[in-house]
Order: structure tokens, then sequence, then C-alpha cells
């Protein structure tokens, strides 16, 4: 970002999209690291995911068998998935965000570095996701009573009680739901880079998305957009396509499809690293980079100076 910070406010989406697919060229060999052992397998387990469920789902749906054994590893195998899916999306931000802050700090980037910083970013996160999950299921509990409301309405036939019910349904799921993972993406960044974490991350990415909450809303739909239609498509083609296409096409479909993912998930973590700073410079608040090259610094056990925050715009002069 070879932008000054204080231009970086007037980024539209297009100018986000280049200078994120931008930043790997500074560092090729760390990016390409990154991507192979961490983006790689999260993007593969979640297309995969279908392909070992299916099998499952189709024997416990026949009615003639017992499913003990098929619940058992179902559960297993969905508990299993869950903290994989869990673990690797975490290391994958942590690995991200820290590369890409240590290149704008212009402090020295390597694969090996990246790997010291993320047990200690990896907590951090953590404890931010964990107040996220906590929201989320708060959203979850909302949206599945209205979702109850909506059917109770379609069973009733009550015209007035179905609209109301889809219109707070279509908002939940459009609106709230576009919304909260908005604020979770910008927080994982705020709690690699800034000194605040769990609440105070979710308190901070709030402050910071006033103002470019638009901008949020139609990247983060953008991208689960993008991955909804590659689900699909993997999912008709690869999972359920055996009627209608052969082994080879389905293992080449499903190869391009993951790919497509690697990139998908690869540059979607650039962005939300590159939007932070975006909306750091809509609101004033400059970031003083030799300050954060000592937060960086502090990950990997190197000496870090008594300094308060990094952010500057609360110094009076």
């Amino acid at each position: 970002m070879d932008l000054p910070p204080e231009e970086l406010q007037f980024l539209t989406i297009t100018d986000i999209l280049k200078e994120s697919t931008s930043i790997p060229k500074q560092s090729p060999k760390t990016f390409y690291l990154i991507t192979l052992t961490l983006i790689f397998p999260l993007s593969f387990a979640i297309l995969a995911h279908s392909l070992f469920t299916h099998p499952l789902l189709t024997q416990i749906q026949n009615p003639n068998d017992s499913h003990t054994d098929e619940w058992t590893k179902l559960l297993i195998f969905q508990f299993c998935y869950l903290i994989f899916l869990f673990a690797f999306s975490l290391l994958s931000t942590a690995a991200v965000v820290f590369t890409v802050a240590s290149l704008y700090t212009s402090k020295a980037v390597s694969f090996s570095s990246t790997l010291s910083a993320i047990p200690s970013v990896f907590k951090r996160l953590f404890i931010t996701f964990v107040w996220v999950s906590l929201s989320m299921i708060l959203y979850n509990i909302v949206f599945l009573g209205f979702l109850v409301l909506f059917i109770v309405a379609v069973d009733t036939r009550n015209p007035i009680l179905f609209i109301f019910a889809m219109i707070v349904v279509f908002l939940l799921f459009l609106v709230v739901h576009v919304y909260v993972t908005a604020l979770w993406h910008l927080a994982s960044v705020v709690s690699v880079l800034e000194p605040v974490y769990g609440f105070a991350a979710m308190k901070k990415s709030y402050e910071l998305l006033k103002g470019r909450t638009r901008m949020a809303a139609v990247l983060v739909f953008g991208y689960l957009a993008i991955c909804g239609m590659i689900n699909g498509v993997f999912g008709s083609v690869v999972v359920h396509g055996g009627e209608y296409y052969g082994v080879f096409s389905r293992i080449l479909v499903g190869g391009f499809l993951v790919g497509v993912l690697v990139i998908v998930n690869l540059v979607g973590l650039l962005v939300q690293s590159v939007f932070y700073y975006v909306c750091k410079s809509y609101h004033h608040q400059g970031i003083d980079k030799s300050v954060l090259y000592d937060h960086l610094g502090g990950y990997l056990g190197e000496y870090v100076p008594l300094k308060s925050s990094i952010q500057m715009e609360n110094l009076e002069i």
C-alpha cells in the first residue's frame, strides 16, 4: 500500500480489490507458503465436507436399517470438521493480517516469522471469536424464532403474519447476518493490529464501520455470494452428479473449484486487512508505523518500548 494514509479513505471497492491483489507480489514466497499450508487445507475442507457427509446422510435416510453407527460417525465427523474449520480459519486470518501489516510497516517478512507470531495472535483472535460466537448464537435464536413464526403463518394462511415474518426473516438474514460477518472480520484485524481484543475489539470494529457500513456490506455479500455459488456447483456436479458426469469430469471440476475457492479466500483475507486501513483513514485515525512495527515485534518476543497505543489521534500537542 504505497498510498499516503490520508488518501486510503478515498479508495473505492474496485481500488480495494486491486490493492489487495497486488500485496502478494511484495512477498510472493511468504504468501505462497501461507496459501499452501493454511488456506488450501481450509478451502479443501469446506468443499470436501459434503463429499463425506453425503453417503452417511443417504444411509440415515434409509428407513429399513438401524442408524446408530451412522449417526455416531456423522456427529464425530461434524465435530472434527468444525474444530478443523475453526482452527485453520483463525490461523489463516492471523497469518495474512500479520504479514500484510509487516509489509505496511516495511518490517522484514518471512514465512518463519509469520509462524512465530501466530501463537500469540491466535490467542487474541480466539477470544474475539468467542465474543462474536455469542453474538451469532443470539442472532440465530432470534432468526429461528421468526422462522418458526413464518412456518406458522404459512400453515394458518395468515397473510399479515406471513408478510411480517417474511420481511423480518429476510432482513435478519440479508442485513444482520452480513453486518455481523463484517463486524467479525474487521474485529479480527483489530485484534491483531491494536492492543485490544474480545468485546473491546468488537466495539472498536463497530466504531470503524460507521460511514463505511455500505462498502463493508457489499464486500461481505459479494464474498458470501461467490462462496455460495462455488459450493452450489460443487454440490450439484461433484457430490450429486454421479449419474450425469464421469469420475474424471467430477475430479477435474472439483479440483478447479477448490483452486477458485483458495483464491477467493486469500483475496478475502487481504481485502479485510486493507479495509481496516481504509476505515482508519476515513475516521482520520492515523497509524504510527513505528509503533505498529513495535507492536508486531511484540508477537515475536522482540523488545517493545512502553507506548500506550498504536493510535496517534488521541495525542494532544
